[in-house]
């Protein structure tokens, strides 16, 4: 699935949210919302991808009380914020949606931990990634330094070819939050293995001792990505 038409399902997918909120209210229901249950007994897992994921299992989180209404509300005003950031092609961070909350009243986050729960839940919900809702993470992509040549789509919709080891500096290439093929594929590389390091000063320090050129190696500096 391409980028454009990841922002047009997650659309649909959110509309289709709204509209049964909506219709529910119009019949004069209380509204509610189904969510996938965040327990130990509705998580599988996925052997073709090797990853845990969600069951079937769902909870419903219903305006009959006020912390359900709450929710809700924030519900609908995050579909609103993802919609126009999708109808104007740009993008936000979990870490901004949260701060702009601040101006929606009662609608406002308590913590980031609320906003970022809440995108979760209607990445599960959709079936879609919050990079479909132009959302990412506040903390910028993994680090790279070796001998690969990759090949990035710019914000100006050109082709760059670029060398993780020549054409970058000490920090490395830094790995954008969108890594779709169609915004970047691998073109060439010349290594023996890749070596995933977690720390910003090991990464450092084996980049200061060229160890990518002496181990003929790719450095990956993960920042807590997996």
């Amino acid at each position: 699935m391409t980028e454009a038409e990841g922002a047009d399902k997650a659309v649909r997918e959110l509309y289709a949210i709204a509209e049964e909120i909506y219709g529910e209210l119009k019949d004069g229901q209380i509204p509610k919302m189904k969510i996938p249950l965040r327990t130990k007994a509705n998580i599988r897992f996925d052997p073709k991808h090797s990853v845990w994921k969600y069951g079937k299992l769902t909870g419903v989180r219903s305006a009959k009380k006020m912390k359900g209404a709450l929710m809700l509300l924030r519900t609908m005003f995050v579909l609103d914020f993802i919609r126009e950031m999708i109808r104007g092609s740009k993008s936000s961070t979990l870490r901004e949606m949260y701060y702009i909350s601040e101006g929606w009243d009662l609608a406002k986050f308590h913590s980031q931990d609320e906003s970022n729960l809440l995108a979760e839940d209607l990445e599960v919900v959709t079936a879609l990634l919050r990079e479909d809702f132009k959302l990412r993470p506040e903390e910028s992509g993994a680090s790279v330094i070796g001998n690969l040549t990759i090949e990035e789509i710019t914000r100006n919709g050109e082709r760059r070819q670029i060398n993780c080891r020549d054409d970058v500096g000490d920090a490395g290439y830094t790995i954008p939050y969108n890594v779709e093929k169609e915004k970047v594929k691998f073109r060439d590389a010349d290594a023996k293995f890749v070596l995933a390091i977690e720390t910003g000063g090991m990464f450092d320090r084996l980049v200061e001792n060229g160890f990518d050129e002496e181990a003929k190696c790719i450095l990956v500096h993960l920042k807590g990505q997996p």
